[in-house]
């Protein structure tokens, strides 16, 4: 008689997000992660052009992820890493006091913090938007939106927070917050289109 070892079904992404978010077991993070590694180094390779720093790069990136999936939902989580990878990148560059234009990067000569702008979950508007090529006419397009718009806007993608966050910041209803961000995609969308 043949014993056969019961085959246990492989966790999926969103099981491992829940274990995670209810444990912080970073074992269980790290099963999360593992598989995404690749396309978090091309990220970062994109942005470094050096392949110790872009290393360096996804092992922070790694540390980034532990406070943050426990205070965010996640529900595409591949999606949100890139989200999260071009962010840190940005962020980085911008400390060095970098700028990247139509895919390149130079130095920038105007320090003021409102010269160079990220917006982390932009790419919520469109998956083929590129977010790279178009920070400056985002920049403009945000100032077109109204107050409310622009407010739960930033709040909500540059600064990552929650809807509730939002509401509890703004004072705006949790279904306002949500109109409020929906017509605000909508127009910076129409607005970097026709620029």
């Amino acid at each position: 008689m043949l014993f056969f070892k019961k085959k246990h079904k492989p966790q999926s992404e969103t099981d491992l997000l829940k274990e995670y978010r209810q444990t912080g077991d970073l074992s269980v993070l790290g099963k999360l992660y593992e598989p995404q590694m690749e396309m978090v180094f091309a990220i970062a390779m994109k942005y470094c052009k050096d392949e110790d720093d872009a290393k360096d790069t996804v092992m922070q990136i790694f540390e980034e992820l532990i406070p943050k999936l426990k205070q965010h939902e996640v529900e595409n989580f591949k999606a949100w890493l890139g989200m999260v990878a071009r962010n840190f990148c940005l962020m980085a560059l911008r400390k060095k006091n970098l700028v990247v234009a139509d895919g390149e990067i130079f130095a920038d000569d105007d320090s003021s913090e409102n010269h160079f702008m990220e917006f982390s979950t932009i790419e919520h508007l469109n998956d083929d938007f590129d977010v790279e090529q178009n920070l400056t006419k985002l920049e403009d397009c945000l100032k077109t939106l109204n107050s409310e718009q622009k407010q739960a806007v930033e709040l909500f993608f540059m600064q990552e927070k929650t809807y509730q966050e939002v509401s509890q910041l703004t004072g705006f209803e949790i279904n306002k917050v949500k109109s409020y961000l929906q017509n605000g995609k909508r127009n910076l969308k129409n607005c970097i289109e026709n620029k």
